[in-house]
């Protein structure tokens, strides 16, 4: 059985996964998290995945923004995608390969767990476009930035996809597609 892509992402009501200089703070310091329901959709993804994919300034928010004392994702597999590779650090493989290749070998890999893509947009449009993509699992924020950077670039092409679930936990909405 071959492994499935999921896509695990949060954006805002209008659509943004960062503001226009790649700021996440909004995800940080927002109380829409809070609330009487323990958010466990984090804890469900990583129960069936072994490997993550971002790109480079995705990776960079995560390790010096995020978790700068911690890297959250030690325990996975990571590829990092960038213009600029640098040393692979134990687990994290720094990677100059074209994501599709990268995610079209990830799948074909034999493994009972699945891949991550953490983001951003540069990364998910080719995978989108490619039909690589199994599960779209999306967290939409109650907040309205205006602008910023889009969770599907204009360089994505029209697809349809097939609403699994739709949760509510807390002030965020999962929702799931499948393609």
């Amino acid at each position: 059985m071959a492994r499935k892509v999921i896509l695990f992402i949060a954006e805002t009501l209008d659509g943004f996964i960062a503001e226009t200089d790649g700021n996440i703070d909004f995800l940080i310091d927002s109380d829409f998290t809070s609330g009487e329901t323990t958010d466990r959709e984090y804890e469900r993804l990583t129960k069936h995945i072994d490997t993550v994919v971002m790109g480079r300034k995705t990776y960079e928010q995560v390790a010096n923004k995020l978790s700068p004392n911690n890297y959250p994702y030690d325990s996975f597999e990571n590829y990092i995608l960038t213009t600029h590779p640098t040393e692979s650090l134990g687990n994290i493989n720094f990677i100059r390969d074209n994501v599709v290749d990268l995610v079209e070998m990830l799948k074909s890999q034999p493994s009972k767990k699945d891949v991550w893509i953490i983001g951003g947009s540069s990364i998910i449009a080719p995978l989108v476009n490619s039909d690589l993509i199994d599960s779209y699992q999306i967290g939409i924020v109650p907040i309205v930035l205006g602008s910023g950077i889009p969770l599907f670039s204009d360089k994505t092409k029209f697809k349809e996809f097939n609403l699994e679930s739709a949760k509510k936990v807390n002030g965020i909405a999962y929702l799931t597609y499948s393609k």
